[in-house]
């Protein structure tokens, strides 16, 4: 897997005369428009490479390898999809602080483009809908809103400046929801109430996770923590111990869907947590872990990467609207056998995983 934090798109000797005579005012003509390799700093990401273009008279952060995404300023405002697309005379964007206007358009611009990359590297999935296209994003939606969404009637995602003493919802993490959002939606379209819902939020939070471990940033390590840089008060989820937020279950009942769906998304979280890293105490990238199990049992775990690709095949191919837990066990046990073989040590896992989260 590619080290993305270094860079986004190779730099050649065509990218590199881009540079050169944009940045020298003796150039006898400026190049020709096209991609052109700039560098970020963002609040979250700390420093990093943004794939960018060159207009001809101006860089836009607008990646035409990836489907032409964009991140707009909305300057504030709300509703239907708008706002100004970011230029810059340099190709450096933001100053790592909040204060300057471009430095969440780093974040969401990386986060989108890794995105891309883990959707295509693990899934072979191109694009957000899987159509090729990429996404607009907006930054500094509203005034002080606190968090980010995924819009299906425009395919794009909002994202506020985060409540006071919080920081911007731009982390790897969230833009890796709010994004798997978008998928979700153009495949099983899971309904967002009930135990359709809880599976919902659960596979955004989860793919949040792969990307975000894929990406490889010392600057925000993968781990199975969601929101943890944005929330002064710690986590906004966990997957090791849903419940160590103090809402959600770590195990199935039959009341589960009578919680918001991010609450009672705590089992698939937890399911999917355990299917990767197995139980009990463990450190992971220097997060310290502890994963009870239902029935005592002791799970080994079969690897991030299985769990990841049974999850999206099942997702993809096995799931409707109105999957339930249960659903989704049996969605996962087909996706494992597809792809591991019916009697696997993978589909064994799936259905012991399940079970030590109260799903049978």
């Amino acid at each position: 897997m590619s080290r993305l934090h270094h860079a986004l798109l190779p730099v050649s000797a065509a990218l590199a005369a881009v540079c050169l005579a944009a940045a020298s005012p003796a150039a006898a003509a400026a190049p020709a428009p096209g991609p052109a390799l700039g560098k970020g700093l963002g609040q979250h990401a700390a420093t990093v490479g943004l794939t960018t273009y060159w207009s001809g008279t101006t860089y836009q952060l607008r990646d035409t390898t990836r489907g032409d995404t964009r991140t707009l300023d909305a300057l504030g405002r709300t509703g239907p999809a708008g706002g100004v697309l970011f230029t810059d005379a340099d190709n450096t964007w933001g100053d790592g602080t909040p204060a300057h206007r471009q430095t969440a358009a780093v974040d969401v611009q990386y986060g989108t483009a890794v995105t891309w990359d883990f959707y295509q590297a693990v899934f072979g999935r191109k694009g957000v809908r899987g159509d090729g296209r990429g996404v607009v994003s907006r930054v500094h939606y509203g005034s002080a809103y606190p968090g980010a969404f995924w819009d299906d009637s425009c395919a794009c995602v909002s994202y506020g400046d985060g409540s006071p003493g919080g920081r911007a919802p731009t982390s790897l993490d969230l833009v890796g929801h709010n994004l798997a959002q978008g998928l979700v939606s153009s495949t099983a379209n899971l309904t967002y109430s009930g135990e359709p819902g809880a599976l919902r939020v659960a596979t955004a939070d989860l793919l949040a996770a792969g990307g975000e471990f894929f990406a490889d940033n010392p600057a925000d390590v993968g781990d199975y923590l969601f929101g943890e840089r944005v929330s002064p008060d710690g986590p906004l989820r966990r997957m090791d111990r849903p419940s160590a937020d103090g809402r959600s279950p770590d195990y199935w009942s039959r009341d589960i869907g009578r919680l918001d769906p991010y609450a009672a998304s705590g089992p698939a979280r937890h399911f999917f947590y355990l299917l990767a890293e197995g139980s009990g105490p463990k450190t992971i990238n220097g997060v310290a872990y502890d994963s009870p199990t239902y029935d005592g049992s002791t799970l080994l775990g079969i690897g991030r990467d299985k769990a990841l690709r049974i999850w999206y095949r099942a997702l993809t191919v096995n799931m409707t609207s109105t999957t339930s837990y249960a659903g989704a066990r049996a969605a996962t046990l087909r996706a494992a056998a597809d792809l591991y073989g019916p009697a696997s040590p993978e589909t064994t896992a799936v259905a012991a995983t399940w079970t030590a989260v109260n799903v049978r």
